[in-house]
Parts: C-alpha cells; structure tokens; sequence
C-alpha cells in the first residue's frame, strides 16, 4: 500500500468521523483532533483540511432543508415577517461567536488544541448535559421560527463555548435552546441553520489566511474528507432530529463522559 493511497483512507476516514459527529453533541473538532493523531494523518494544507471538510457537512444540512431554505429567503424578500424574525435570530445568535473567533481563535487553536483539553470538555459537558436533562424546565417554543432575541442570545453566547475542543459546537448551542425554552426538536434544528454561517464563515477565514498552504498535490485528499462528510452528514441529520424528538440527550453524555475518561486514563 503506497503512502499516498494510505493518506487518501485517512482522509476517508476523518471525513466519516467529521460528517458523524459535525452535529451530534459529542465534538466533531475533538473527534478530529484524537482520531488525526491516533491515525497519524498528515496533510500539506492541514490548518484547513479539517475546515473544509465541514463544509460537506454543512452542505449535507443545506440539502436536507433545501425546501426550507428556499422558503426562508422568499419570505425575507415578500417581507413576510416570520421569516425576517427568525433570520434575524440566526443572525444575532451567529454574531457572539464570530466576534469571538475573529479576536481569538488563533491563539484558541493554539493553546486548546489537545488531546488533554478535549478529554476534560469531554466530560465536563457530559455532566451538563446530565444536569440539564435532570432539570425541571417548562417548554415555551416548540417551532424554531418562533425564536425570540433573547433566546437567540442565549444561544449564541453558549455557542462561544464550542471554540473550546471537547465541547461540541452542535451540544453547545442545543443545550442553550433548551436553558432558553425551547424543545430538544426546536433546539436541534435551530443548530441546524445556525450551523450555516457559522461553519461557512469559519472555513472562508480560515482558507483566505491559510490558502498559501492549500497546494494541487493534495486537492484529492480534501476532495476525499469533504465527499465522506457530505455522506456520512445526510445519514445523521434527520435521525438526530428524530432522536431527539423522542428521547433525552443522556446516551450522548454518557459517551462523552466514557471517551473522555478513555483517553485521560490512556494517556492520549
């Protein structure tokens, strides 16, 4: 088996993990981190391999609410006002963590970056799920595009949390619905849409300061992680939402707290 063949399995590879675990409340970035150290995954262009690959899954997202996407922006221009309410809403909740990111990332993935750091995200956001879920709390919005601002702030200033690894992007920002009144469903497809920016504005930064990395010579190892995360995405999506309809958020804890502990006791 020739390097370059092996490198486009690992590819495969993190690009499956990454479309599994993008919006699943069990870390995508901490999943990446562990695995790509784990495999021993190398790429020319890695500052964004990992970015760019979750633009497959963003786009996998995009698919499945195509029809309501379309609607969204034709309501925006038709001035219908739910439509506006709700954009409005993604818009304030995207706002906290852009900002955050543009001031701070770098010296994030410098400094949190590590095996260490995931693990205790790991499990420090598997007890606060448990906590949550234990919680008695009285549900007031059953339809995301009944979000108000305030539970739209709410939900962005838990979303800055994500920038730490370990923590979830996608269980951040659930976990906030949920403290600001909202079902699991309406939260989790709230994350769906709050996703869109937020992904496709951290892959464009992160490509425009990093494109002198990007080379052709490795254009079909990110051709290979976004195609699996595309994939994997679409079958994880609508049975999270189905999930989550149904059943409390616990197993994903109880995962996070086992892998956690795995890799702490292991010695990463």
């Amino acid at each position: 088996m020739t390097p370059e063949f092996l490198n486009l399995l690992k590819a495969l590879l993190l690009g499956c993990v990454e479309g599994l675990t993008e919006f699943l409340p069990i870390s995508s970035t901490g999943h990446l981190i562990l695995i790509g150290q784990w495999i021993d995954f190398h790429s020319t262009e890695g500052k964004v391999f990992e970015v760019v690959i979750q633009l497959g899954a963003i786009l996998a997202v995009c698919w499945l609410y195509r029809h309501k996407i379309v609607e969204l922006l034709r309501g925006l221009f038709s001035g219908d006002t739910t439509a506006r309410r709700f954009a409005l809403a993604v818009i304030i909740a995207f706002f906290p963590a852009a900002v955050l990111g543009a001031l701070f990332i770098s010296a994030i993935k410098a400094v949190l970056f590590t095996p260490t750091v995931v693990a205790v995200a790991l499990i420090v956001g598997g007890l606060i799920i448990f906590a949550v879920e234990a919680r008695p709390r009285q549900v007031r919005i059953d339809d995301p595009y009944a979000i108000g601002w305030k539970q739209a702030v709410g939900i962005g200033i838990a979303q800055c949390f994500a920038m730490i690894p370990g923590t979830s992007r996608s269980g951040a920002t659930i976990i906030g619905g949920m403290l600001s009144g909202l079902s699991r469903k309406a939260a989790t497809e709230f994350s769906f849409f709050l996703a869109i920016p937020t992904m496709l504005g951290a892959a464009t930064y992160d490509v425009y300061k990093h494109h002198a990395l990007l080379s052709t010579s490795d254009v079909g190892l990110i051709a290979t992680g976004f195609i699996a995360a595309f994939v994997s995405a679409l079958l994880v999506v609508r049975a999270l939402v189905n999930f989550v309809g149904r059943h409390s958020l616990s197993v994903f804890a109880w995962y996070r707290i086992a892998l956690g502990a795995i890799i702490l006791l292991a010695g990463h």
